[in-house]
C-alpha cells in the first residue's frame, strides 16, 4: 500500500525462470500484489514465481502486448506497475516513481532507461534502434519521448479504461505511451531510472520486433488522423523540470 493507493506489479514472462527468481526477491514492501503472467512459458517460471509468493496467471496466446494486457485485467491495484521478468528494471526504483505519480498528481510515468548499474553500455545496434524508434514517434506524435521502447510504466488504474489499448505485439510500449500521452485528460511524466544487466537469454527478435514497431507507428498515426492533432500538442510541458523538482523534494525530505 502507498498513501492509500494499493499497488499492483504486473510482470510478463515467457521462460523467465532464473530472472524471475531475482526479481521478486528485490520487490520492495510497499507492493501489495505481484503478478506474473505466464506466457506459454515451458520452464519452471509459474512454479518459481509462486514459491516467492506472486499471483500466476496463464496466458497461452504468445505475445508481449497480450500477455500483458491479461494481466491488466486480473491485477487489483489501484495503481499499476509494469516491468520486465529478467532483471533489467529494478524494482527499488518504485518508491520513488510512486512519489512522484502521487504527489504530482499525474496519471502516467514511463521510465527512461538511463545508466546501467553495471556501467556495462547497451550494443549499437539496440542503441540505434531505440534511437530510431523514438525519433519516429517525436517527429509523428510530437511528443519528447526519449525511450520509447521501455517496459516499466506506473499509472493509475483508471488510465486503461481511458486509453483502451488494442496492441498484442511489442507494440504495445509504444501504443501506451502515445495514448496516454497524446490524452488531452491525462498528465504524463518521463523519467530516469538505473537498469541492470538481463539474466537468461533474451526472446527479443531485433530486426523482426524493430521494423514491426515501426509499421505501427505508421499505422498509428493514420489511425489517429487530423482530429486528433489539436490533442496531440498538449500535454504536460517540460517534464524534466516536473521530474527534477519532485526528485529534488524527496532528497531534502531523506537529508531533513
Amino acid at each position: 500500500m502507498y498513501r492509500g493507493n494499493r499497488i499492483s506489479v504486473v510482470i510478463p514472462c515467457h521462460n523467465e525462470e532464473e530472472g524471475i527468481r531475482a526479481v521478486l526477491a528485490q520487490m520492495p514492501a510497499l507492493v501489495d500484489e505481484v503478478l506474473v503472467v505466464d506466457n506459454a512459458s515451458t520452464d519452471r517460471t509459474a512454479a518459481v514465481a509462486r514459491e516467492l509468493g506472486a499471483r500466476v496467471v496463464f496466458e497461452g496466446r504468445k505475445g508481449y502486448g497480450r500477455a500483458y494486457k491479461t494481466g491488466f485485467v486480473a491485477a487489483r491495484g489501484d495503481i499499476i506497475v509494469t516491468m520486465d521478468g529478467d532483471g533489467t528494471y529494478p524494482p527499488d526504483s518504485l518508491p520513488l516513481l510512486l512519489y512522484v505519480l502521487v504527489e504530482e498528481k499525474l496519471d502516467f510515468i514511463t521510465a527512461r532507461r538511463w545508466y546501467s548499474r553495471s556501467g556495462q553500455a547497451k550494443s549499437p545496434i539496440r542503441l540505434l534502434g531505440n534511437a530510431v524508434l523514438s525519433g519516429a514517434m517525436m517527429c509523428l506524435f510530437f511528443k519528447f519521448i526519449i525511450d520509447s521502447q521501455s517496459g516499466m510504466w506506473v499509472f493509475r488504474r483508471d488510465v486503461l479504461r481511458k486509453i483502451q489499448p488494442r496492441s498484442d505485439s511489442m507494440a504495445l510500449s509504444e501504443e501506451l505511451k502515445i495514448l496516454a500521452f497524446t490524452h488531452p485528460g491525462l498528465r504524463c511524466l518521463e523519467m530516469p531510472i538505473y537498469y541492470g544487466e538481463r539474466i537468461g537469454t533474451s526472446k527479443l527478435n531485433i530486426w523482426r520486433d524493430g521494423f514491426g514497431n515501426l509499421f505501427f507507428l505508421a499505422r498509428m498515426r493514420l489511425v489517429l488522423g487530423r482530429r486528433r492533432r489539436a490533442a496531440i500538442v498538449t500535454s504536460l510541458p517540460q517534464p524534466d523540470e516536473v521530474a527534477e523538482a519532485a526528485i529534488g523534494r524527496v532528497s531534502a525530505e531523506r537529508t531533513s
